[in-house]
């Protein structure tokens, strides 16, 4: 793909809950609907349709963390990021029947699942969407995880990715279980499915012992598109071997360019294409009659976000308790603590800058957490996102709402149009599956299923 021909990629992220990326969204004014209504989710992925975005996907956990100060109490009286949300996968099964084109991807664990789980469900929802799925894989984050699955403790950090690496090979090796044409379907033959074209699977490893193909035939696409959000070294790792769209959040343009290089270079020694890896980096509009208005927009949205929920989260993220340190603590402090987990000061290290303190980045983690959070015109924020995509620090963006559905509106009405006027963004839709809409070539796919 020539530098000439990229075109920006668009993907909307949401949880099925109350907040998002940011804390204040149950709160805002501006958001209309409750989290438990389904009407909210066919807005939004009406107006994303409507904006053309390659995809909507949402983010997922399944415990309420307790990690900070071992209490759940903060994270249900104020509304963190865990204490209610729906299953993501009915929400987009009931979405796949009313748009037609949007990719719809789904966060699903390979510590908590096992494989059949996944390939059944992304398989289904293959059929239903039309070849419009994605499976946006996690190994969950903390001990609350763990406990609720009747485990005392969350898998290590790289073991996880260790199990992960195996749950896909065993994924793939069921998806490719059935050929494209098994399924006959021949009435008056009475036959129906060709039994030289359904494979064994016999796969026996560290952390799987499974037998026998999959159940089902294969949909449109043949697996869903795989999507990643890893950051740490052994993370990339794991995105670069496997995910066809990385979503990233990236605070300048300098770090964008560092991390899309870096996983390239991973994806080649993968032996994919270099470009067979979507970067996709997160931002938050905040989009008004001038920069002025849009700066104050933001100020508000702010400080309705509570900096108890940032250390929350973060303490969340991190399966670490950040609430028995002083909020004046120095981050830098932390980081360069041996006594804190390996994980813990590697994140530690890329959190805020000079002077940042446990209450700066709390603050931080309640409104955005980290996601860079843009303030302009319409044709203002066309502008920052060209530069960043003309620079080479990503392929397109993740936008996260302040507030919904409003916040997705504003910007496929005022930043989109500006998008397609600098020639960076499709006019229309071109193809009917995800996969085509992130414009993976023949060899890009292929390299993908090679490394199953």
């Amino acid at each position: 793909m020539t530098q000439a021909s990229r075109q920006i990629h668009l993907a909307g992220f949401l949880i099925a809950g109350p907040v998002v990326h940011s804390h204040a969204v149950w709160r805002h004014p501006r958001t209309t609907r409750r989290f438990t209504d389904p009407r909210l989710y066919a807005d939004v992925a009406e107006i994303l349709e409507e904006g053309l975005f390659d995809f909507l996907f949402f983010a997922d956990r399944l415990a309420v963390s307790d990690q900070a100060d071992g209490s759940r109490d903060a994270a249900f009286r104020y509304g963190s990021q865990d204490p209610a949300r729906l299953d993501p996968l009915p929400v987009v099964s009931y979405l796949a029947a009313t748009t037609r084109h949007i990719g719809l991807g789904v966060t699903r664990s390979t510590t908590y699942y096992q494989p059949n789980h996944i390939v059944r469900s992304f398989t289904t929802l293959d059929h239903l969407s039309g070849g419009r799925g994605a499976w946006n894989v996690v190994t969950s984050m903390n001990d609350s995880e763990g406990r609720i699955f009747g485990q005392d403790r969350h898998m290590e950090h790289d073991l996880r990715y260790d199990r992960a690496d195996e749950f896909l090979e065993v994924a793939f090796k069921l998806w490719r279980s059935w050929e494209p044409d098994a399924l006959v379907h021949d009435k008056e033959a009475g036959f129906f499915v060709d039994p030289a074209k359904v494979h064994a699977v016999d796969h026996r490893g560290q952390f799987f012992a499974v037998e026998g193909p999959m159940n089902m035939p294969p949909g449109p696409a043949g697996h869903p598109v795989i999507i990643q959000a890893g950051a740490s070294g052994r993370g990339r790792r794991f995105g670069a071997r496997w995910a066809e769209a990385i979503f990233a959040i990236n605070r300048s343009i300098e770090d964008g360019i560092a991390f899309r290089a870096d996983v390239r270079r991973l994806a080649v020694e993968q032996g994919r294409a270099a470009d067979s890896v979507r970067i996709l980096t997160a931002v938050m509009p905040f989009i008004g009659r001038t920069e002025a208005e849009a700066i104050a927009l933001r100020d508000a949205h702010n400080a309705l976000a509570r900096p108890e929920l940032g250390i929350v989260t973060l303490s969340g993220q991190l399966n670490f308790d950040f609430a028995k340190y002083d909020l004046a603590t120095p981050v830098a402090d932390l980081a360069g603590d041996n006594s804190l987990p390996a994980a813990v000061r590697e994140k530690l290290a890329t959190l805020g800058g000079p002077g940042a303190t446990l209450d700066s980045v709390g603050r931080e983690w309640a409104a955005s957490i980290r996601v860079p959070q843009l303030c302009g015109t319409g044709p203002q924020i066309a502008r920052i996102l060209a530069t960043w995509f003309d620079a080479g620090a990503c392929d397109g963006f993740v936008i996260s709402p302040a507030y919904l559905p409003g916040s997705f509106a504003e910007f496929a009405d005022e930043v989109v149009p500006e998008l397609q006027r600098l020639g960076l963004y499709r006019k229309r839709y071109t193809g009917s599956t995800l996969r085509h809409h992130l414009r993976e070539d023949d060899r890009a796919v292929q390299t993908l299923r090679r490394s199953a």
